[in-house]
């Protein structure tokens, strides 16, 4: 089984079926779905997305599509906490190149775990984090 994080968006995007998914990250949510993979979701990330509903930037059920995906156990998803050693592995990330709080946090919780990040960044695609897209 391989392992990955997601960062917001690409969840966001294979929670909504978003054609901006990019194609190997369709594959590992895929995957998560049949049991092959796991993915870890920061809980950042969910913060993220209530920001991004009242903002409007994202659809408005899609806290509750990320709750029914949890709770269904089945799409391979499995939150994972802000720890110290999350907080340790963010001193390692230069805030030059990921200068986005939350975005250092996910990176941070890639680097912690030794998995790839599933992200379209490019800030984070150009930093050391290993990514997948």
């Amino acid at each position: 089984m391989s392992d990955y994080v997601a960062d917001t968006h690409s969840l966001i995007w294979y929670l909504t079926s978003d054609a901006r998914l990019g194609n190997e990250a369709r594959k590992i949510f895929a995957a998560g779905g049949q049991g092959t993979s796991l993915i870890f979701v920061p809980t950042i990330s969910l913060v993220e997305i209530v920001y991004l509903q009242e903002k409007h930037k994202s659809p408005a059920t899609i806290f509750a599509q990320f709750q029914q995906a949890m709770n269904a156990q089945s799409a391979g998803l499995r939150l994972f906490a802000l720890t110290r050693e999350v907080v340790t592995a963010l001193s390692r990330i230069p805030r030059q190149s990921i200068p986005d709080m939350p975005d250092r946090i996910i990176a941070a919780t890639a680097l912690h775990l030794n998995v790839p990040l599933i992200s379209r960044d490019r800030r984070i695609q150009l930093s050391t984090i290993t990514s997948v897209w």
